[in-house]
């Protein structure tokens, strides 16, 4: 009597002895560069159990990765990497990265050069995904990205839409907090410095110090943006100053406009917080050396690089998941 050949155990069933996606098995098999580690000991494990024979030709075909993935920033100036908010998210994606086998490759592109090299990288397929930092409203590579069809996760929100996968901080919520802690201070004429109303960042902030000031009683008392530079933030608070002369606190959207807030109040001769109280966000190395040291609203950014990242690895992989808004906290120092 003739035996019959053992059945060869499918990719099915090795996703499903691994615990893991079709997709996420297949990467694996395919020797994939976007892979987690516990992806990858997981399906190796179940092909063992399970004597599992990949299928070369369909192996060879599979496996056309660059092993690239890009950070995108919609950004030409070369001191950007002296501000520390973009430094701590380039910290935070390399070290997810460094846990795969992922290369990271830093596309900066708001000139019109910079968006054709830009283009041109994703129309050629030169990487296999892309992280984005947050755009203004009317930021053209938006056309670009989406034309090109790669799986793309957000290093916070866009202004005018929501994309399948974003990471974001509590920027409503966390200007709240700043501007409820000065009111229960007991500050009542506190004015706001902006961030560029055409983020997302800077809306939803002003958004938070507008809802708290009404939920007080009390009346948003001054309104000044800036680009979250600190010259701009001395300039702001240098029209705030002769405008509204008489303002005893103020809620900047970023540490590094508090700090220039509070230059321009020494040069005034505005005691902090004696005289005006001052809060800003983000908890950068800049709010502990500020005179006096900032109070500010704490948001991980390495956090953000690292989550965006992980998020991008995930969907590489076959996953779907959930975009993260990462939450906010109050840190009290000096200045208010």
């Amino acid at each position: 009597m003739a035996v019959s050949p053992r059945r060869q155990p499918t990719l099915d069933e090795v996703a499903e002895r691994a615990g893991v996606s079709r997709s996420a098995a297949s990467r694996v098999i395919n020797n994939a560069p976007h892979v987690s580690r516990a992806t990858r000991n997981a399906v190796e494990e179940a092909i063992k159990e399970l004597g599992y024979q990949p299928n070369r030709t369909a192996r060879a075909l599979a496996t056309q990765q660059t092993g690239i993935v890009t950070l995108v920033v919609p950004h030409d100036n070369p001191g950007l990497f002296a501000d520390p908010f973009f430094a701590q998210v380039i910290v935070g994606v390399s070290a997810t990265l460094e846990e795969t086998e992922l290369h990271l490759l830093l596309c900066l592109a708001s000139s019109s050069r910079g968006r054709a090299r830009l283009t041109n990288l994703l129309r050629t397929r030169g990487v296999d995904g892309i992280m984005l930092m947050a755009l203004h409203g009317d930021e053209p590579l938006t056309d670009i990205i989406n034309r090109s069809g790669l799986p793309t996760v957000y290093v916070g929100r866009p202004l005018h839409f929501e994309p399948q996968w974003f990471v974001d901080s509590d920027n409503l919520g966390g200007a709240r907090l700043a501007t409820e802690h000065l009111v229960r201070l007991g500050r009542t004429r506190i004015a706001t410095i902006t961030g560029q109303l055409s983020t997302e960042a800077g809306k939803a902030r002003y958004r938070g110090y507008r809802e708290a000031m009404i939920i007080a009683g009390l009346t948003p008392h001054g309104t000044a943006e800036g680009d979250f530079t600190e010259n701009s933030g001395a300039e702001a608070m240098r029209g705030l100053l002769d405008s509204h002369p008489d303002l005893d606190a103020v809620f900047a959207a970023s540490d590094n406009l508090a700090a220039g807030a509070l230059r321009a109040l020494a040069e005034a001769g505005r005691s902090v917080p004696g005289d005006v109280a001052v809060v800003g966000f983000d908890d950068l190395g800049i709010a502990e050396r500020t005179d006096p040291p900032l109070t500010t609203v704490h948001q991980s950014v390495q956090d953000l690089g690292k989550e965006t990242a992980r998020m991008l690895v995930a969907v590489l992989a076959g996953q779907q998941p959930a975009s993260i808004i990462l939450p906010t906290r109050l840190v009290r120092r000096g200045s208010a």
